[in-house]
Parts: structure tokens; sequence; C-alpha cells
């Protein structure tokens, strides 16, 4: 397993990445992409067991299902350093024909893709299927998904929240990036979410909370306390309180960055910020 360090190392070169790739096409999603980065950092580096060995039934591993799609730029980061598919191949992000498109799509192939992700909502329900899936098949394996609190105004998330607990899909961790912003302001000015944590529990899910969801020690202990509540009956959901740009000071405490690509000058700041550990692409 790697230390706390390497994890953190790891997670500044993801940083650099992001940057660069919504830089290089002036078009992306850094805000969101930034705050979810130490999360699926962990997740890919030390949590999940998998196989870069991809196949789309991911029979005997664990799954993670990715439904905020926009931040695709943290995530093509992470299963590129994590094996795969070549780091080289981040600077097609969001060029034509290529594989590494805006959000993440299925038919170009990309390992580490398991579903197309571009509308909000649909990633709760597809990491149930897959969790049934799994059920029917013996595989004690767990699933992930990742999901934006602004996406939870999307009603399907909650159609899908009531048949998971219903349903007993218990092998289920689904993590709500809970940064409290999204595109057009803060979550409490577009749609109030009031309070996440009572509503999951009153559709039956067991509900875990990381305050420092930027923090990768808290991670650790929060996802694997996750684990540990599986298997029991109901399905398990973390709310990760991250800040959304984290890491580049600009970026932070701010909605502004959700969509919207750095400059040139811009750029050199963020990557001053965070000095190269494993090497750019």
């Amino acid at each position: 397993m790697p230390t706390t360090q390497e994890l953190k190392d790891f997670s500044t070169q993801v940083r650099r990445d992001i940057v660069r790739m919504v830089h290089a096409v002036k078009s992306g999603h850094p805000g969101g992409s930034l705050g979810c980065n130490e999360f699926l950092t962990v997740l890919y580096q030390e949590v999940m067991d998998y196989s870069t060995d991809f196949s789309m039934d991911g029979e005997g591993e664990d799954l993670f299902f990715l439904s905020n799609g926009h931040i695709s730029p943290a995530f093509y980061s992470v299963l590129s350093r994590s094996g795969f598919f070549p780091v080289e191949e981040l600077v097609t992000f969001r060029k034509l024909d290529t594989r590494l498109q805006g959000h993440p799509t299925t038919h170009e192939g990309l390992p580490g893709i398991r579903m197309s992700a571009g509308s909000l909502g649909q990633g709760l329900s597809v990491a149930i299927g897959a969790a049934e899936a799994k059920k029917l098949n013996g595989d004690k394996h767990l699933i992930y998904s990742l999901h934006g609190d602004g996406e939870l105004d999307e009603g399907q998330i909650w159609e899908a929240a009531m048949y998971a607990a219903g349903k007993k899909i218990d092998r289920l961790i689904a993590t709500v990036d809970y940064n409290k912003k999204q595109i057009d302001g803060s979550t409490d000015d577009v749609m109030p979410l009031g309070n996440l944590k009572a509503k999951f529990e009153a559709f039956g899910w067991i509900v875990l909370e990381i305050e420092k969801g930027n923090d990768i020690e808290s991670i650790i202990s929060g996802l694997n306390k996750a684990k540990s509540l599986t298997g029991n009956g109901k399905p398990v959901c973390i709310l990760l309180h991250t800040e959304m740009g984290n890491g580049i000071d600009f970026m932070m405490h701010t909605h502004a960055w959700h969509g919207k690509a750095p400059n040139d000058e811009q750029l050199a700041s963020a990557l001053a910020q965070n000095p190269e550990t494993l090497g750019d692409y």
C-alpha cells in the first residue's frame, strides 16, 4: 500500500494534470475535478480491489461508476496514473475522435470507463444494477459511485435511493461530493438540499460524513468505515465535504471555476502552487 506522502504526491500530480488538460483545450470543468481529486486518488490507489486488465463484466473485482461525468479530467488522470491507459494519452483530452471526451463515454472502449456519464442523475441507477448483478453471480465485491451535490436535484437519484434500500442493495457505497456549489451558484440558492443526512437515512440508507473531504487520511478512514458497514441489509452513503477548486488558491471558495479554463498566467500560477511529483505527460 502507498504511504500517505505517496498518496499526497499522486494527488498533487493529478492536480497538475487537471489544469493542464483543461487549459490546453480552453474548456472543461476544473472546479469539481480538483475537489474530488483526493477521493479518487484514495479510491484507486488505496481502497478498491480491481484489475487494470479491464473488462466490462468486472467479475471478481470492485467497480466504480462516475455519475457526475463533467469531472472527467480528475477521473482520466487517476485512471491513467493507476495503469489503465498511457499517461501520454491525457494530451488528447476533449479533442475530436479521441477516447478522452469531455464526458466519459463507453463506445471508444477506454479502459476504466463503465458508463457514459453526461446526463446527471443516472449513475446511481447504473451502480445499483451492477450491485444486483454481483449478487446474482455470488460475487461479494463492492460497487462504488460518485455524485455531485447539485446532481441530487435530479429526481431519478431519489427513485434509485428508494429502490436500493427497498431491495436491500447492501454492497453499494455511494458518495456525494458535498461542496455546496453548482454551475449557477451555491446549492442553497439554486435548489436547497436541506438535511441530506436525514434525507438519506429516511430513505433507509446508512449515512457517514467525511468532514475533511480533501484530507487523504480522513478519506481513507471514512472509506474503510463505509466498507465495514456493507453487507448489513442497507446501502451506504458518504457525504464527502470538499472544497471546489481545492489546491489552487484562486479557484477555491467560489463556483466560478465549475466550468472555466485557466488562461496562460493562471495556469502558471496553478502549477507553481503544485510542483511536479510524478512527471508531466
